[in-house]
């Protein structure tokens, strides 16, 4: 973890992941990324062309893998291995703003969230923006039961679409949305019909900037906050009023995703190191942990260091005394 790359976190190609479980909606949600006319370029990563169903007249010109589209998006389909794709876009940086992958509906996120750490050319090059998760407002409950990829998909995501939400009564949807809670209390959360939702709530969300989800929800870290609970998914929080000292912040980070990161899904923090001007981000998937400083903290902001970690089998009182003793 550091931030030696040759680019800063603020002018890498921000990698939206698009997940759900099958039938959530999210190829509606892709089809509307490809032709509403928002001005951006988008790279498009899907996992087989054929299988999503985009309008063949939205598609200008096909080679094997890449797909031109109306409206300056780019679709690609990954045949072959995702990080040969994302270095072959990440060659032809500056034709597009932005990445989108798009992953099976069975598929656990978890791995294609973890490209954007283990592959350094893509590392360099690429930042993970936002896990976007489409969740059926109708069937979520049965998937949360039956299906552990769709509990997976709800723990990563930093913007979930409580999708078809016309198709429900609003007790239900109330219910729904409590068992959302219960495993990711930090996602922002939209209700939507046929995913209907401005482009901007969904993509270029910065989500892993702690700071962006304090906007949204300032006491989400305040204890007794929470009040749903999910017997196998936990979220832990904690928070330091002041800096942590880096010299025993870091290796403790490292050990705790090391031993500990099959449980952990998804981690994340913003924290304070003495004498540095700077906020230090931190975000993690199981034992792949990445960060550097960015953002200078406020001259009235208070220098507070916050982590958060989703997952099983966690014991929340070391977690957060482990914590604690990094107080600088």
């Amino acid at each position: 973890m550091s931030d030696a790359s040759p680019l800063a976190a603020s002018q890498k190609i921000p990698v939206t992941v698009l997940t759900g479980y099958l039938g959530a909606g999210k190829t509606t949600l892709l089809n509307r990324i490809l032709t509403e006319p928002h001005g951006k370029r988008y790279a498009v990563i899907v996992n087989e062309f054929g299988e999503i169903g985009i309008d063949n007249d939205l598609v200008i010109g096909a080679d094997e893998e890449v797909f031109e589209m109306n409206n300056g998006c780019v679709c690609c389909t990954v045949r072959g291995d995702l990080i040969r794709i994302l270095d072959g876009l990440v060659k032809r940086r500056g034709k597009f703003d932005a990445i989108i992958v798009e992953t099976t509906g069975l598929a656990d996120p978890a791995p294609v969230a973890q490209t954007f750490f283990v592959d350094q050319d893509v590392g360099e090059a690429a930042r993970l923006d936002a896990v976007v998760t489409v969740a059926d407002a109708k069937w979520l409950s049965d998937r949360l039961s039956d299906a552990p990829e769709a509990k997976n998909q709800i723990a990563f995501a930093d913007v979930i679409l409580l999708n078809k939400a016309d198709l429900v009564s609003a007790d239900d949807l109330d219910r729904v949305e409590g068992q959302i809670r219960a495993i990711n209390p930090y996602a922002r959360l939209h209700r939507t019909e046929r995913c209907t939702i401005p482009l901007d709530q969904v993509l270029d969300r910065n989500a892993f900037d702690l700071s962006r989800i304090l906007d949204i929800e300032p006491d989400f870290l305040e204890e007794g906050h929470h009040h749903h609970h999910d017997d196998q998914m936990q979220s832990v929080s904690a928070k330091i009023d002041g800096p942590v000292d880096p010299e025993k912040f870091m290796p403790w980070l490292s050990n705790l995703t090391q031993v500990q990161g099959a449980d952990i899904l998804r981690c994340k923090g913003i924290v304070a190191f003495p004498d540095e001007p700077k906020r230090f981000v931190f975000q993690g998937v199981h034992m792949i942990l990445d960060g550097d400083v960015q953002g200078d903290w406020g001259a009235d902001e208070p220098r507070v260091s916050r982590v958060v970690f989703i997952g099983r089998n966690l014991d929340p009182e070391a977690i957060r005394q482990e914590f604690y003793a990094c107080k600088a």
